[in-house]
């Protein structure tokens, strides 16, 4: 990173918000490293396990849009600040009472939701202190917070074994209580923040078809991502009978590449473009989830082959955003909410979906292969809009960013 970027904007708000994330991540995610232990403890079949794991991710799409509005009425920092609060106090509740039902798994994972509309927090948080140039480095570091799906991932099968699985959302919120301090002390609002809107201004945005592009192109990355994180601990149990530790350290090295690329694939864009970027990241991701979709033999190679698509998601995840403050930065606030909101339908699809499959076909193949399809798909339609964005918005008499 250079001088400049360090100079930009503000350090202590941007390293508070991708703190924030990675706790908040690291809980919404955490029903995926327990599920097998969890489906053992309730006797889930894989569908319901499915349905489980995918909760988390829908209630957070649903609550990014109403995180947006709270950005938007109010401040990103008064809406992290409630956001973290109710999930604390979740936590606190489903340690105390405990899980007896599926029912009751789903209800945490509501509230669960909470925390994965983070994302519709702390973006904008660090985007409105950075100018154009710079929002692909900035973006990326704070949106690399979904890094904590690697601690959830590697701690919670572990520790589910050493103190009881329900014992794990108590010990949660130590962590979370300690980044909600700092989060108060050194979070700054950004001073020349965009005005509240009107509900017709959201509507408004709804009507430019570019949204729907943003959406659509981000429901492929992060839903790819999400759904993945959630399900890998299932499908490298079903499909190579590994235990739930072992799982879970196979699923953290997937996530692990695909959050540390966020920022890397954002800096890219920066340099290269995002639509350029997000071109070449459709296709490697497709290509990889199709070959193992031909349910391999071998679990070193099938894992190797998810990391490289989690490569390839992750800095998908980082170009969306290089281009999205470039074409609404003065709606940023909801277009994040919005365009979270979608990701984090994708991964709910993607995840519920293949216990589907899974439960009727014996095998994830169908599900790994139609996600493949959908990536092709977005590649399509990013190649079609790729001109008109360049000419437009993405001018360079209109932007100092490439796009």
């Amino acid at each position: 990173m250079s001088k400049d970027f360090w100079k930009a904007g503000h350090t202590p708000t941007l390293l508070v918000s991708f703190l924030y994330f990675d706790l908040s991540f690291m809980v919404w995610y955490i029903l995926g490293p327990l599920a097998i232990q969890i489906a053992e403890a309730l006797q889930l079949s894989a569908q319901q396990r499915g349905l489980m794991v995918a909760t988390p991710i829908l209630a957070g799409a649903l609550l990014r849009f109403g995180m947006g509005l709270l950005v938007d009425r109010f401040s990103p920092k008064f809406a992290g600040i409630l956001g973290q609060v109710v999930v604390m106090l979740a936590l606190g509740f489903a340690w105390l009472h405990g899980i007896q039902s599926l029912s009751q798994a789903l209800l945490l994972g509501v509230f669960l939701g909470v925390a994965g509309a983070a994302f519709a927090v702390s973006l904008p948080l660090a985007s409105q202190w950075y100018p154009p140039e710079h929002q692909g480095k900035a973006m990326g570091i704070a949106g690399a917070g979904n890094s904590g799906t690697v601690f959830a991932a590697l701690l919670a099968p572990t520790l589910a074994v050493l103190y009881g699985w329900e014992n794990v959302f108590g010990l949660a919120v130590l962590p979370l209580g300690v980044v909600f301090v700092l989060f108060c002390l050194f979070a700054k609002n950004a001073p020349q923040r965009p005005k509240p809107k009107a509900m017709a201004d959201y509507l408004r945005v709804l009507g430019d078809k570019d949204s729907w592009w943003f959406m659509f192109f981000y429901c492929v990355t992060f839903g790819g991502f999400a759904g993945l994180a959630s399900a890998l601990p299932g499908y490298f149990h079903d499909q190579y009978g590994l235990n739930a530790v072992t799982a879970g350290y196979y699923t953290a090295a997937c996530v692990f590449a695909g959050s540390l690329m966020r920022p890397l694939g954002g800096a890219l864009a920066d340099r290269i473009g995002g639509i350029r970027t997000l071109l070449v990241m459709y296709t490697a991701a497709a290509l990889l989830i199709a070959v193992v979709g031909f349910n391999l033999p071998q679990v070193n190679v099938a894992l190797a082959l998810f990391v490289g698509a989690m490569l390839a998601l992750g800095s998908g995840n980082g170009a969306v955003f290089q281009l999205v403050p470039q074409r609404f930065r003065k709606e940023i606030g909801v277009m994040t909410g919005l365009i979270g909101m979608a990701g984090g339908i994708g991964g709910f699809l993607l995840a519920a979906g293949l216990g589907l499959v899974k439960q009727h076909t014996g095998n994830y193949q169908l599900g790994l292969w139609l996600f493949a399809s959908l990536g092709v798909v977005a590649w399509i339609g990013l190649h079609g809009v790729k001109l008109r964005w360049r000419t437009t918005w993405g001018a360079s008499n209109v932007t100092a960013a490439r796009v």
